[in-house]
């Protein structure tokens, strides 16, 4: 099993900038992929970004060009780097790490764009 917890989420006027972090602990050797997903009001989670255990990474089409996800194996985080913030980027965000015995997610951290 691996235990997520982000941190960073918060307030910012659009157009600002924020960092989310993820630390993994646990079976982290067992963890071939992690990620973000997203979750707004009345909406459906999302997938936001994925990032592999080399280093691969992919993005949803709506953060494409803002947001950079990477990874800090030394540190066991994950980091979620969002720029030029939209108010369609509120949402709560989850950290989630795949093994092969399963996805897990954290507990997430509420991101809010509004001026």
């Amino acid at each position: 099993q691996v235990q997520l917890v982000e941190s960073g989420g918060g307030l910012v006027q659009p157009g600002g900038s924020l960092r989310l972090s993820c630390a993994a602990s646990g079976s982290i050797f067992s963890i071939y992929a992690m990620g973000w997903d997203r979750q707004a009001p009345g909406k459906r989670r999302e997938l936001v970004a994925t990032i592999t255990s080399s280093g691969n990474t992919n993005y949803a089409d709506s953060v494409k060009g803002r947001f950079t996800i990477s990874r800090d194996n030394a540190k066991n985080t994950m980091y979620l780097q969002m720029n030029s913030l939209k108010p369609d980027d509120t949402a709560v965000y989850y950290c989630k790490a795949d093994l092969e015995d399963g996805s897990y997610w954290g507990q997430g951290t509420q991101v809010t764009v509004s001026s």
